[in-house]
């Protein structure tokens, strides 16, 4: 091999130092610094500074740089840059990094601008017997630019965040006032429903327009429900259960309504069943409802004769799951084959004069596919212009073991609990909502005591508990215990079964946490048959050792029922009148004050209290109840009965000094038990 000449190393010499000329030229100012000797050399003077040091002077760099960082640097900057220049601390981050940094703001001339340090170990620690750094190069770069872009960036986003928050508000407050309008109407149609079909000497063919009403409204209801879902909507997304259901329920219901619309229009309804179906899966009826009752409710609008088809089979069976196929068809107006692609396109009208005939919003169809989307099914449809159409519907559901329609003794089944599951570890708490969700039972979750105890308030507050509670032993802030005995202060004895959760010895503790109400202990990892058996079991046990609490005797009970919609009234107190409870209306909350001070001490029992009135809402009339100098004031149960259905509206009713919050449409029996729960004998 030839070698090189000594102009060639001269060379290659010269654009070596150019390289490093280049590269450096980023930096206002470069030093070399002896960490063990506190002294300097200054490569390229700071062009910024009068008076600074020139090129190739030493200097001490413990006292130049901090005069620079007294004199230059600003003050909510100084003492981060001071503690990043001390040599210890230099040593310990090069450890593991090449380069650190800092950026901070100086203030020069009267001017202020932002500027970075840069430091790295002349060699690595690995490179030295010692592993130690001993000597750094630094540098002083200008960043302002960078740094100024950044910050408008940061503000051009935090400005659209709180547009976007502002907007999520006003979208809040838009969706719980439509909850109360439509609610405030299908209270009454569900309320005289109810109150209708307990009427003495109800014929045949009467009862059975109104249970066709009743199942009707309480499909609606349950669309209204998933329409102003406020996770859902905010989320962008749909939830998906997986609970156990009656398959022949499900169809019975479907059947109810559909059949009906046909022999109300005069067209024939023919439903059947192809091959074995089994009596119980798992899945969520509800949404499954919704796309059966959407698909073939528009087969009966836009037929006008013939007849309308509702065929189900089982295509597949596999692993514990079956793949259902319904078809549906009808014999109506049918689409033209270049529409057929539109057809799962909001707001999508074939014809738009259709519109005024048949009363369609365009929305009912996108709504479907996107629910079957979500379940992983399969939507298609076949149609021909003045002939019909047909659609076919595949989704897969869970098998379920359930032969029979009872409970164990009164326990309820798993699939029928909802379980709240609290643990501070985000993995823990994913697997444990898996695992029970594998067998269709519904969870929760919360990552805290104080958000698990917030939960249960307001489950407790609706007056829909949860049936398990599962609790992490081990958390910060707030252990197992502590939760534990928290919840039962606000649930009581006689209701949900709690568990500990722990991958500890529990048998050190288990005085502790039978002392703070909890009922069983699980070790992690979970299993849901292990859950299913603690469950069963503490339940059990708390039946046994738990007297029943006496239920307060309703009839001669007087209440005040605070509402000012007249038909709402009128329900409300026929209701009551069944169970033989008295009760006074205000029209307002000021009447409903005004009515309880009138009159003596322990005259009234309950307070049934509307949120939205005029002149004083619920929340003003039970503050101004609470406050009332008088024992009875601060004792009597306030019952919300509202149309406002999201959780701030509970927290609000909480705050105020309520005592439970029912949404409308109340169902009587859960008003019955909760007034026998809260009078007091």
């Amino acid at each position: 091999m030839k070698k090189p000449s000594g102009n060639t190393n001269l060379n290659l010499e010269a654009q070596a130092n150019s390289m490093i000329t280049a590269l450096s030229s980023d930096y206002r100012s470069i030093y070399y610094i002896n960490l063990d000797t506190d002294e300097g050399i200054c490569y390229r003077s700071h062009s910024k500074i009068e008076g600074g040091l020139a090129q190739g002077e030493q200097f001490s760099f413990s006292r130049i740089f901090q005069e620079y960082a007294n004199k230059y640097v600003a003050e909510a900057y100084r003492a981060g840059f001071l503690d990043f220049i001390k040599p210890e601390n230099i040593r310990e981050a090069l450890e593991t990094d090449a380069i650190i940094a800092y950026r901070y703001l100086i203030n020069r001339g009267g001017s202020e601008s932002w500027e970075m340090l840069r430091m790295a170990g002349v060699r690595r620690p690995e490179d030295r017997d010692d592993h130690i750094v001993h000597a750094v190069g630094v540098g002083f770069s200008d960043v302002d630019k960078e740094m100024r872009d950044t910050i408008a960036q940061r503000q051009a986003l935090a400005d659209a965040l709180a547009v976007a928050e502002e907007a999520s508000r006003a979208k809040t407050a838009f969706l719980s006032s439509m909850s109360h309008e439509i609610r405030t109407p299908m209270n009454a149609i569900i309320g005289l429903d109810s109150i209708a079909l307990n009427a003495p000497d109800l014929s045949a063919e009467t009862k059975e327009y109104l249970e066709k009403i009743g199942a009707s409204a309480q499909h609606l209801l349950s669309i209204i429900n998933d329409i102003l879902d406020m996770s859902r909507i905010e989320s962008g997304r749909m939830a998906i259960k997986n609970e156990e259901f009656a398959f022949a329920k499900l169809l019975e219901q479907v059947n109810i309504i559909i059949g009906g619309q046909c022999r109300d229009k005069g067209i024939e309804y023919v439903t059947c069943i192809d091959g074995h179906i089994d009596g119980y899966y798992i899945g969520d009826d509800m949404k499954l409802k919704q796309v059966l009752i959407n698909i073939l409710g528009n087969s009966v609008k836009f037929t006008e004769k013939g007849k309308v088809t509702f065929k189900v089979d089982r295509i597949a069976q596999y692993e514990g799951k079956s793949t259902m196929r319904f078809i549906m068809s009808d014999t109506g107006i049918g689409m033209s084959e270049e529409y057929l692609p539109k057809i799962f396109d909001s707001f999508s009208q074939e014809d738009s004069s259709a519109t005024n005939k048949y009363g369609s919003t365009g929305l009912g169809m996108a709504i479907t596919k996107n629910i079957v989307d979500i379940m992983n099914g399969n939507i298609k449809v076949e149609s021909e212009k003045g002939k019909g159409t047909t659609f076919t519907v595949t989704v897969t559901l869970t098998d379920s073991d359930r032969k029979d329609g009872g409970e164990e003794h009164g326990i309820p089944r798993p699939q029928d609990m909802t379980v709240l599951i609290v643990d501070d570890d985000p993995v823990d708490l994913e697997h444990a909502r898996l695992v029970l969700d594998q067998v269709g039972i519904v969870s929760e979750t919360a990552s805290s005591g104080r958000e698990a105890i917030e939960k249960v308030r307001l489950r407790h507050a609706r007056r829909e508990p949860y049936q398990l509670i599962l609790v992490d032993w081990k958390m910060p802030e707030m252990d197992g215990a502590e939760t534990a005995q928290q919840i039962r202060e606000v649930i009581g004895e006689d209701s949900s079964a709690i568990v500990i959760l722990t991958a500890y010895n529990w048998e050190d503790v288990v005085e502790e946490a039978f002392g703070a109400g909890i009922d069983s202990f699980i070790s992690k990892p979970l299993f849901a048959a292990n859950v299913i058996d603690e469950f069963r079991q503490a339940i059990t046990k708390r039946s046994e050792n738990t007297a029943e609490k006496p239920k307060a005797d309703l009839k001669g009970r007087k209440v005040i029922l605070a509402e000012d919609i007249d038909i709402n009234a009128e329900i409300m107190m026929m209701i009551l009148a069944t169970r033989e409870v008295q009760a006074d209306r205000a029209e307002n909350g000021k009447i409903a004050v005004e009515l309880f001070s009138s009159h003596h001490e322990g005259y009234y029992d309950a307070i049934l209290m509307d949120m939205r009135m005029p002149e004083m809402d619920g929340l003003e009339a039970t503050t101004a109840i609470r406050a009332l100098d008088r024992q009875d004031a601060k004792k009597i149960p306030i019952i919300a009965l509202t149309a406002n259905a999201f959780d701030e509206d509970v927290q609000r009713s909480l705050q105020a000094g309520l005592n439970a919050h029912l949404s409308k449409p109340v169902e009587p029996e859960t008003l019955y038990s909760t007034l026998e729960s809260l009078i007091e004998d």
